[in-house]
């Protein structure tokens, strides 16, 4: 079993920055792949970005790159999300996930279903 927990979320203001983490926990093998989703209200979850463990290969979606900045701890057990030049149109929940390793590497890295393991999610609100 996989536990993730989210921390991090806040208000801010446009142009502004916040730090996301997710720390991990498993009482079996450390997740390959893992990621951060959003949602916003009224849309569907997306995905924002996603990074290979045990390589620190990452990925973004279009909305993020330039940035967003995804990154690991190993030794804390934990992933990052640095999100800066927020806009308010980032306003959302924001979830932690994890998935096989081979996801990361998929075309479609950003399908939900691939992942078996979710976080509780976190609140980032950026006003203008």
């Amino acid at each position: 079993q996989v536990q993730l927990v989210e921390s991090g979320g806040g208000s801010v203001q446009d142009g502004g920055s916040l730090r996301l983490s997710c720390t991990f926990s498993s009482d079996r093998d450390i997740p390959y792949c893992m990621g951060w989703f959003r949602q916003a209200p009224g849309k569907e979850r997306e995905g924002v970005a996603v990074i290979y463990t045990f390589g620190e290969m990452t990925r973004y979606a279009d909305s993020a790159k330039g940035r967003f900045t995804i990154s690991q701890d190993n030794a804390k057990n934990t992933i990052y999300l640095q999100m800066d030049k927020l806009k308010p149109e980032d306003t959302a929940m924001y979830y932690c996930a994890a998935a096989d390793g081979y996801v990361c590497y998929s075309p479609s890295w950003w399908t939900m279903a691939d992942y078996k393991h979710w976080g509780q999610g976190t609140q980032v609100t950026v006003s203008s």
